[in-house]
């Protein structure tokens, strides 16, 4: 996967949380989510736009560790809002949304392990 496609990947996900954000339910803990899931769910784009300026590869992997915890938080507000049933749209959306995440997940896992098994 070339950088440029998995920013964009980033960038997609980051408007996709967006929508959901824009489709939970008007209760406390749906305002609630909305602002936690809106941080975490759009910071892995511009965390890993800032990685791409890395200044050391000890640098990058710190970044993309942000990236990854980003992403994981992101995560947990997911699974929350489901088994919660806070989402207005079809399941099959938030659904779908999870599977993407647990795939950039795996990435950065990867892109992580990858970079450091470099600095070795």
């Amino acid at each position: 996967m070339k950088k440029f496609d998995l920013h964009e990947r980033l960038i997609d996900f980051a408007v996709i949380i967006i929508d959901i954000t824009d489709n939970l339910k008007s209760t406390k803990a749906g305002h609630h989510l909305s602002g936690q899931i809106v941080r975490s769910g759009t910071a892995p784009s511009l965390n890993y736009s800032e990685a791409q300026s890395a200044e050391s590869r000890n640098d990058f992997v710190h970044k993309m560790s942000i990236v990854l915890k980003e992403l994981r938080e992101t995560h947990s507000c997911l699974k929350i809002i489901k088994r919660a049933n806070l989402y207005l749209k079809e399941e099959d959306n938030l659904n779908r949304t999870i599977k993407e995440n647990d795939e950039l997940i795996s990435i950065f896992v990867k892109s992580i392990e990858t970079s450091k098994n470099r600095n070795k």
